[in-house]
C-alpha cells in the first residue's frame, strides 16, 4: 500500500524546491487548483505566519541579492528573529511587512 503524503510532508518538500520551481508550482496551483473557490491569502498561506526564513530564503522572498539583504541587516533595517548556530533566521511577518514597505518606497 502506498504511503499517503501529509500536508506537512508536502510543505517540507516545497521548502526544498529550487526557488524557480517553487514559483512555477504556485503559478500552476493558483491558476488551476482553486477555480471556482474563493480562498483568501490567509486561508492558503496562513500556516506560514509563525515560520522563519533563512537569510537566503528571506533575500529570495524580498527579491534582492544576498549582498543587498546583508546591507539591510547591517544597516539595522532588518533584524533576525533568532539565531541557530551561525544562521540568522527572519520571521515571515517581518519579511512580509518589509517587502510591503519596499514596494511602497519604489512607488
Amino acid at each position: 500500500m502506498a504511503h499517503a503524503m501529509t500536508a506537512e510532508d508536502l510543505f517540507q518538500d516545497l521548502k526544498k524546491m529550487p526557488t524557480v520551481e517553487r514559483q512555477k508550482f504556485f503559478v500552476i496551483l493558483s491558476t488551476n487548483a482553486f477555480r471556482g473557490d474563493d480562498m483568501s491569502h490567509e486561508e492558503l498561506f496562513g500556516h506560514l505566519a509563525g515560520d522563519n526564513f533563512t537569510a537566503q530564503e528571506a533575500a529570495e522572498y524580498l527579491e534582492v541579492s544576498m549582498s543587498t539583504f546583508r546591507r539591510f541587516v547591517l544597516g539595522g533595517r532588518l533584524t533576525p528573529s533568532s539565531t541557530v548556530g551561525r544562521n540568522q533566521m527572519f520571521a515571515v511577518p517581518d519579511m512580509k511587512a518589509f517587502k510591503k514597505a519596499l514596494k511602497a518606497a519604489k512607488g
